[in-house]
């Protein structure tokens, strides 16, 4: 399954004779919070949850009906069954779900929040629900990009709905500070915010065998993948599908070029000590989430003298790196490296995440 979000928008931007399901509000403990999303076909559940057992039993079903009749509704669940009950949600919460079985008629909104994701821009996936009789209620999405992360600012074209005039910059700017997805309530009307930021950015510095398995994992991860290498014949998209850019130029030249982000993920894994160095000198000292080096510890206590000496990097700097890379598995093979320097970027985001908050 994928859970991730930019994964889910992928999976609605590209298919059809699907159903969205979120979870828009909950109330006492659930076990998932709003925001969580899984997208069913008429066979069940295609990707992502709104937190498995009972209440994605009940949502599934849902879904089903929703997709045999057309109509989208949004339902309250209660997760408070008799404790005697084994197969019973014992949470004690509730759980309200938007049930979407017309997703497939927005698609282009979809792709406008996926192409946020890819090219690092910030919006909102806006849901309006206008309430019908009992369950029933219309749904009308847009994508609202806004502006630097900031102050953000929307775009006058993605408000020109009368619908969404409710969504003003101040509604925008604390759903934005706090990142998290919101119901806004106003008038018998509902809009749902969900945050679109940036996926995290993926230099690997080489193209080489490493270089094209940590890209590969790092597609996977949800990473937005740039590879660099001065040689041709190995940064190309045939040698490495996976990556989201490839810039083939002078590898030092290239990694100062990047544009500074706390986002940014180095991975320096040249064909050698010499472009090792010259991409580590690029980039040691800027912002960035993470930076790591191959290389054996020999290797790395030369270069750390090398880099102190020459006044290239302070003590406290050089200690930001993480070198020899990668997490300590005893990984011999070229895909064992690329799993250990992976769990390691996951590692430092995940660290980041929970720093930051939700």
């Amino acid at each position: 399954m994928n859970y991730s979000f930019p994964k889910l928008i992928e999976t609605l931007a590209a298919g059809e004779g699907l159903a969205l399901a979120t979870l828009v509000e909950t109330e006492g403990s659930t076990p998932q919070v709003p925001g969580a999303s899984a997208v069913f076909s008429a066979a069940g559940l295609v990707a992502g949850t709104v937190g498995g057992g009972l209440l994605e039993a009940r949502v599934e079903s849902m879904a089903g009906e929703a997709l045999r009749d057309g109509k989208a509704r949004l339902a309250t669940i209660r997760l408070d069954a008799d404790p005697s009950d084994m197969e019973g949600a014992i949470c004690g919460g509730s759980a309200r779900v938007l049930i979407d079985p017309g997703v497939g008629g927005e698609r282009a909104v979809f792709e406008r929040a996926l192409d946020g994701f890819r090219k690092r821009r910030h919006g909102f996936l806006a849901s309006l629900i206008v309430p019908g009789q009992g369950d029933f209620v219309s749904i009308e999405r847009r994508f609202i990009g806004v502006g630097s992360a900031s102050v953000p600012r929307p775009e006058p074209l993605s408000l020109d709905a009368d619908a969404f005039e409710d969504v003003g910059p101040e509604i925008l700017a604390a759903a934005f500070e706090d990142g998290r997805p919101r119901l806004v309530k106003n008038e018998g009307r509902l809009i749902f915010l969900e945050p679109v930021r940036p996926l995290p950015r993926l230099i690997i510095a080489g193209a080489g065998h490493v270089g094209r398995a940590v890209a590969r994992l790092g597609s996977l991860l949800d990473w937005s993948v740039t590879v660099i290498d001065d040689r041709l014949e190995f940064a190309n998209a045939e040698n490495i599908p996976e990556a989201d850019e490839i810039i083939v130029g002078d590898i030092g030249d290239s990694v100062r070029n990047i544009e500074d982000s706390q986002d940014n993920y180095f991975v320096i894994v040249t064909r050698g000590h010499q472009k090792d160095a010259e991409a580590l000198q690029a980039a040691i000292g800027r912002p960035a989430a993470y930076i790591g080096m191959i290389g054996s510890r020999r290797k790395i206590e030369i270069m750390h003298c090398e880099f102190l000496e020459s006044g290239w990097a302070t003590a406290q700097e050089w200690a930001k790196i993480h070198a020899p890379i990668g997490v300590e598995i005893g990984s011999k093979t070229v895909e064992e490296i690329a799993v250990s320097i992976a769990a390691e970027l996951v590692l430092v985001r995940s660290g980041r995440r929970e720093r930051s908050g939700p």
